[in-house]
């Protein structure tokens, strides 16, 4: 009478270990033989035979892993066309690792959780370390749950509350309105200057307000419906080329004069949609709805005599007025 042997636990599961093994140990540069993938499987405890790899192998294949073979002296296996490209995963990286509102913590989460997306191998080319000039991470733990609040107020209606804060000189967070609850109607989110900005409707104003994500704390859903905002009309894109910094302000319409060394730097701002009129001797104008703030002055005057305003008045004269009392603060004490 023929002796049958235990069945390990972990035996049943074969096809899913199978597919770990190549998820995990294999790319075009790392393919594995079929002896090497029955020595893979035994390391937890499943026993395997050559044929039978092949036909888990179709299996898998029907599944939709996209199972490739390598052959030369020996024959080898691999993954090919991962949901996500190597590049494609270090742009990810990237972006988490050089991204403000994300913390130093959650950029590690996150470079992890990529990293489980390729191979072994591969995931170690996603542990670079990315500097960019300016960018200090947000001390904020909560900017995730923030966003996930806000984004499930938006698709139910509702309003949401909050605190509002600053940081002051000891990096201690100062509450606005002496931690007086907001409330608002959320409208959209918005990711501008490398920060994330909530976009809300003020009914008593009727306008929108801008709100810092990572310095919003305990957010959460009310139960009130969001008041009325035609969300249809509004245009999150056009918004932002007239709100400079986020920074909200009388919109008027202002003629720029810019120049043709500048090109880009107002094309990136405004967009391809923006008229340029050349003029004479290598200037060009613009024509935009821009708000009244410092952010936008500020903006402008970066460009010394590149840059100038050209319309209208009331504009000219409050760039003017920044000007002089900038001035005044450097101007030489007489002894």
């Amino acid at each position: 009478m023929p002796i049958t042997l235990p069945v390990s636990q972990n035996q049943r599961a074969k096809l899913l270990y199978l597919m770990k093994i190549l998820l995990d140990k294999t790319d075009e540069q790392n393919p594995l033989t079929i002896a090497e993938i029955i020595t893979e499987l035994a390391v937890y405890d499943i026993t395997a035979e050559r044929k039978s790899i092949y036909t888990d192998f179709e299996l898998l294949r029907q599944f939709g892993l996209n199972i490739e073979v390598q052959r030369d002296k020996t024959t080898r296996y691999y993954i090919a066309n991962r949901q996500f490209e190597l590049p494609e995963l270090k742009l990810l990286v990237d972006a988490a690792q050089s991204s403000r509102f994300i913390t130093e913590k959650k950029s590690e989460e996150l470079i992890a959780k990529l990293s489980s997306l390729t191979s072994a191998t591969q995931a170690k080319q996603l542990q670079r370390q990315v500097y960019v000039a300016g960018r200090a991470k947000t001390m904020n733990e909560t900017v995730y749950y923030s966003i996930d609040q806000i984004h499930a107020a938006i698709n139910e209606g509702k309003k949401i509350a909050f605190r509002y804060f600053d940081y002051n000189v000891d990096k201690k967070r100062v509450y606005r309105r002496d931690g007086e609850i907001y409330k608002t109607t959320p409208v959209t989110l918005c990711w501008s200057d490398d920060s994330y900005y909530l976009i809300a409707y003020n009914q008593k104003h009727d306008g929108l307000t801008h709100y810092r994500v990572d310095r919003m704390s305990d957010v959460s859903i009310l139960l009130d419906d969001a008041d009325d905002f035609n969300r249809k009309k509004f245009n999150v894109a056009d918004h932002i080329k007239r709100v400079f910094g986020m920074y909200s302000g009388e919109l008027i319409r202002a003629t720029l004069s810019f120049d043709n060394s500048l090109v880009n730097v107002v094309l990136d701002h405004f967009g391809m949609d923006i008229k340029l009129t050349a003029k004479k001797d290598g200037w060009f104008e613009v024509c935009a709805d821009v708000s009244v703030s410092p952010v936008f002055l500020a903006w402008m005057f970066q460009f010394g005599d590149r840059g100038e305003i050209k319309a209208p008045e009331e504009l000219i004269k409050v760039m003017r007025e920044l000007i002089a009392a900038n001035a005044r603060k450097y101007t030489p004490m007489s002894t």
